[in-house]
């Protein structure tokens, strides 16, 4: 598992959360295999509830340059891009062999643009 072996898992109320709910995958980044949920269409409770449980015992890693925390259970790497919890609509999740810390250790990391940004392979 990437980060702390010591990880606080996810109580059973988000883990019936996060196995019920319907993850979208995400496919304008095919580059990039993950899903995610969107605040929104899911409990609201749950998902703030989530979003502070990722940030409270995630670990800080990077996608490129960028700062992400990141939380890892099951194979499964979950984050939110950084915006201040009022503001966090999105949960990401993808397999940790599909993260930015495995293809950098692989050497398979790319260029690739998303939404009109060009992010630059780094190394």
């Amino acid at each position: 598992m990437a980060g702390d072996a010591t990880t606080t898992p996810f109580p059973a109320e988000l883990r019936a959360f996060i196995d019920r709910e319907r993850w979208t995958y995400a496919k304008t980044m095919p580059e990039w295999p993950h899903e995610y949920l969107v605040r929104d269409r899911v409990d609201e409770a749950l998902f703030l509830a989530l979003v502070k449980h990722i940030r409270a015992h995630g670990y800080e890693g990077r996608f490129y340059r960028k700062p992400i925390t990141y939380f890892a259970e099951d194979g499964l790497l979950y984050w939110m891009m950084g915006a201040p919890i009022a503001e966090t609509t999105i949960i990401n999740r993808c397999r940790e062999a599909d993260s930015f810390e495995n293809r950098q250790k692989n050497g398979t990391l790319q260029t690739y643009i998303s939404n009109t940004v060009l992010i630059m392979r780094d190394g």
